[in-house]
């Protein structure tokens, strides 16, 4: 049942992500098209060459650190949910983790020191006093 619910919860993640996808592609095209708008503008407007080619560099340079700006806080968005997500479920994991192996460790001494070790006491002790009856009968082999 977890299966389904974790296949549910995944289909419906990819549906909630796909308005944001839709959005971010909007808002980078209106932006390459405001872009392509003022370089044309420049480019038909009266003045010096170098001036329009400084112009057009100047928006390049907005527009990429519009850009990079958008990418650091989306960046450090992640980076919170990434932290977030080791505090409150990854943590709580490997505490648990600890304990059963400390667990297992008490349990293996305890069935170690009360059974296995026994048991072998038994087999080798068994072991030795046929052993000591073959030696008595050389003759059965």
């Amino acid at each position: 049942m977890n299966e389904e619910t974790s296949k549910g919860n995944s289909a419906q993640e990819v549906q909630e992500n796909k308005p944001k996808t839709w959005v971010f592609i909007l808002v980078g095209l209106v932006i390459l098209a405001l872009l392509g708008f003022a370089v044309f503008g420049l480019m038909t407007a009266k003045g010096d060459t170098t001036e329009r080619i400084r112009d057009v560099f100047i928006i390049f340079m907005a527009v990429e650190s519009i850009i990079i700006g958008a990418a650091l806080v989306i960046l450090i968005v992640q980076l919170s949910a990434l932290i977030n997500l080791l505090q409150n479920e990854v943590k709580p994991i490997l505490e648990s983790t600890r304990d059963t192996v400390n667990t297992m460790r008490g349990t293996t001494k305890f069935v170690g020191d009360h059974f296995a070790a026994p048991v072998i006491k038994v087999n080798t002790l068994a072991a030795g006093v046929k052993r000591f009856f073959e030696l008595l009968r050389p003759w059965k082999g």
